[in-house]
């Protein structure tokens, strides 16, 4: 099957408003979990303050590396845990007695990824803090 150069465009430009629709989606659920996740906005300012810090000490390549993936960690568990906290505010008449243990389960789930989080950084900055 053979495809003209304008059935190719109109295929790109479907691929093209899709991935933008995705886009747009996904900076809407950003967006609106940084403004009322008190966490996720703690959470992003010691990010801020790590990636400061980094580009203070001019830390080595592999150290960005190892920061930025648990920032990330770290910043992707506190938005997941929103996700799921506002799905068993959903259920939480019919399914009472599991909601508390999801949400604490969930908030485990992101301390541990924070305490990581802070030994990883604690690992990389005190020889810089030392020297």
């Amino acid at each position: 099957m053979r495809f003209r150069t304008w059935d190719l465009e109109i295929i790109t430009m479907i691929k093209i408003k899709r991935l933008y629709k995705s886009f747009t989606y996904a900076f809407r659920g950003l967006g609106k979990t940084l403004k009322e996740e008190q966490n996720l906005q703690i959470q992003s300012i010691a990010g801020l303050v790590v990636i400061i810090l980094g580009w203070y000490f001019r830390i080595e390549v592999e150290e960005w590396l190892i920061l930025i993936l648990v920032i990330g960690l770290v910043i992707l568990m506190e938005i997941i845990n929103s996700a799921i906290e506002r799905i068993t505010d959903v259920l939480k008449p019919r399914l009472d007695s599991y909601v508390k243990e999801i949400k604490d389960i969930m908030a485990a789930a992101v301390m541990l990824a924070s305490v990581i989080a802070i030994i990883v950084g604690l690992i990389i900055f005190i020889p810089y803090f030392i020297n």
